[in-house]
């Protein structure tokens, strides 16, 4: 089953570091916040990865196609124009890393990356968040209700859209923040089936709004309560926060 990233945004609200690198590349504990995401789904099994890319896609592309050069040892013989690759270790990974434009909307960058999931069951996050969620009682969680999608759904204040949720898990509305009250929020982690694309339509619908709301206006959209930690790092000191965690070995998402 593959695992869809979106990491094409502009991330201006962490705009000290996103004026170099796309938000999901800005580094805890010296690596992309994208590749903590990616550790955590591999230590569930889940090894076949699709990034959507949109704004200063070249780090990305740059960052796997050096993948040994961040991760091992190196020797350079210059004088004979040679590279030695010292105690290396390759992650199981098969990553696709997929153009979805520049100025694509969330929406967008889900259809265009259609061909690459054809028929399947898949995965989808962000690439800014991360958490310890279960990921295999999520996906036994979504293969038990037959709807077309699961996302996780995190307590949280208000920052956030917040979800209407029944006591069967039922999904039924979205509504903008209102007050500091505590909310169930859309937290990613989230789980589809293929006729999802069916609500797709155009690059400037975000993914968040009609899509998402018309699923859930058709009983096809569930959510699996997640009680555990969970962090977005849409901020410089969301960023610091997970980074102090990751420093005093208190980082609740790393799981491998």
């Amino acid at each position: 089953m593959k695992v869809v990233i979106l990491a094409g945004g502009l991330g201006t609200r962490i705009s000290e570091e996103s004026h170099l690198k796309p938000k999901p590349m800005i580094e805890i504990g010296g690596m992309p916040i994208m590749w903590h995401i990616m550790k955590e789904y591999s230590h569930y099994g889940f090894n076949e990865f699709v990034i959507c890319l949109g704004y200063k896609q070249h780090v990305v592309k740059e960052f796997f196609a050096d993948y040994f050069l961040h991760t091992s040892d190196v020797t350079f013989d210059l004088a004979n124009n040679g590279m030695t690759v010292h105690n290396n270790y390759a992650e199981p990974w098969k990553v696709t890393l997929v153009d979805t434009g520049l100025k694509t909307m969330t929406g967008g960058r889900i259809a265009r990356i259609q061909e690459y999931v054809k028929d399947e069951t898949f995965m989808l996050t962000y690439g800014d968040g991360v958490a310890d969620v279960n990921i295999q009682k999520l996906l036994e969680f979504h293969q038990s209700h037959g709807k077309i999608g699961t996302l996780t759904a995190i307590e949280i204040d208000q920052r956030f859209g917040v979800l209407g949720v029944d006591d069967a898990n039922n999904i039924h509305t979205f509504s903008e923040k209102t007050d500091n009250e505590s909310r169930s929020v859309n937290g990613g982690y989230m789980v589809f089936e293929p006729a999802i694309f069916e609500y797709l339509r155009g690059d400037r619908v975000p993914f968040e709004k009609a899509p998402l709301e018309n699923l859930a206006k058709d009983g096809q959209l569930k959510a699996y309560r997640h009680h555990g930690f969970w962090q977005c790092m849409d901020t410089q000191r969301e960023k610091e926060k997970l980074e102090e965690m990751w420093a005093d070995g208190n980082a609740p998402w790393k799981v491998w």
